[in-house]
C-alpha cells in the first residue's frame, strides 16, 4: 500500500453492533485521509474492528486502515485544510 492515493474519495462503512447505543452510520468523504481518520479518531473500537473504507469498488478493512493510519505517508493534515 505504498502508493496509496490518500486523496481519493472514500466511503466509510462501520461495522453494525447492536451494544452501541451512539451509532455511527455510513459516511462518505471528500478523501480517504478524511475516512481513515474519522475511524481511527472517532469510531468506537467495537465499530472499527468490523469497519471497512470502500474506494474506487476497492474494500480496505479495519487492519489495512490502522496500518495506513500509523503509516509513515499519512498526511498530517486533512487535505480539505
Amino acid at each position: 500500500m505504498s502508493k496509496f492515493d490518500f486523496s481519493a474519495p472514500a466511503e466509510l462503512f462501520p461495522s453494525r453492533n447492536r451494544k452501541i447505543a451512539n451509532k455511527v452510520k455510513y459516511r462518505r468523504f471528500e478523501h480517504a485521509s478524511d475516512a481513515i481518520r474519522f475511524a481511527m479518531e472517532e469510531l468506537p473500537e467495537p465499530l472499527l474492528l468490523g469497519a471497512y473504507i470502500e474506494i474506487d469498488e476497492e474494500r480496505i478493512g479495519h487492519k489495512d486502515i490502522r496500518a495506513l493510519y500509523e503509516g509513515a505517508n499519512f498526511p498530517a493534515k486533512t487535505l480539505a485544510n
